[in-house]
């Protein structure tokens, strides 16, 4: 299928591929091509709602204001409607990499991330674009997060569903973290990557997910990073949202150590901003 979506897509097919990541409807790798160009290559499968096509639209729109990996194919490429999307390689490492092996330090990977971020939305959004839902934020949690914990963030949810219609969109990449961001050396130019999940949203629901993925859930994380992004921000908004990502860490967490860290945090935030949080109260007893 590598080989079949370079051909197609690039008229020069695939002569090496190496399986990078999978997902439940996407498959990424490296390929090299018979003219002796490096590409990665996006699989998406047809039942996926946002596709080759729809991240395509996201990278193009982000080039105006940030680096970004070069689109150089997208379509169609099997009649049952999967799509392909092949960029240029710009190489394995990642900003997480770095922050993990002490080649930079992790404030300085928060301000690069909150740079970057900030710069992001700044990118023109189109109009046509139609702007991810509400609902889409809380719909995977609905099967998986137990009723008592839905119901214990019901403050927080009530602040992000009452978000007025007016408060403008800026393009959200939806995944920002640390490895998302691909650089050749410590003094490299950063480059934003993966957005499959881009659509026009919240500044909040993006800076949020940026906090709670790069463990910058104390104060002086907090500060750091949104020192570099440099934008307004609605501060009851975006407590509300990082509550949100940390309850989404900690459905899809592994029970044991991974479930307890978020268990954790989780605890921390509502120490730290407990009206985002419904405490259960004990009935009492008659007399």
């Amino acid at each position: 299928m590598v080989s079949h979506a370079c051909s197609v897509l690039l008229g020069a097919p695939a002569r090496t591929a190496e399986r990078l990541s999978s997902g439940s409807r996407t498959v990424v790798f490296r390929a090299g091509l018979r003219d002796g160009r490096s590409v990665i290559v996006k699989l998406y499968d047809h039942t996926a709602r946002r596709n080759a096509l729809t991240e395509a639209t996201a990278i193009r729109a982000a080039g105006f204001v940030v680096p970004v990996p070069q689109v150089l194919g997208s379509g169609v490429i099997s009649g049952e409607g999967a799509t392909a999307l092949i960029t240029r390689d710009l190489g394995g490492q990642t900003l997480g990499a770095f922050v993990r092996s002490g080649h930079i330090p992790h404030t300085q990977a928060l301000r690069d991330l909150g740079c970057l971020l900030g710069r992001l939305h700044g990118a023109p959004v189109e109009h046509v674009v139609p702007r991810r839902p509400f609902f889409d934020s809380v719909s995977s949690l609905v099967s998986r997060c137990p009723p008592e914990l839905l119901s214990r963030i019901g403050p927080a949810l009530a602040i992000i569903a009452g978000t007025p219609d007016r408060a403008p969109s800026v393009w959200c990449h939806g995944d920002i973290h640390f490895d998302n961001v691909v650089l050749s050396d410590p003094r490299g130019k950063r480059y934003l990557v993966d957005f499959t999940d881009a659509a026009p949203g919240r500044r909040e629901a993006d800076v949020a997910h940026a906090l709670v993925m790069t463990a910058a859930h104390t104060p002086w994380g907090r500060r750091t990073l949104i020192g570099a992004y440099r934008h307004p921000l609605d501060e009851s908004r975006l407590s509300a949202w990082v509550v949100l990502h940390t309850v989404r860490c900690w459905v899809h967490a592994s029970p044991g150590a991974s479930r307890s860290l978020w268990s954790g945090r989780l605890d921390d935030l509502a120490r730290q901003t407990p009206h985002l949080f419904r405490t259960s109260r004990r009935e009492g007893t008659p007399r």
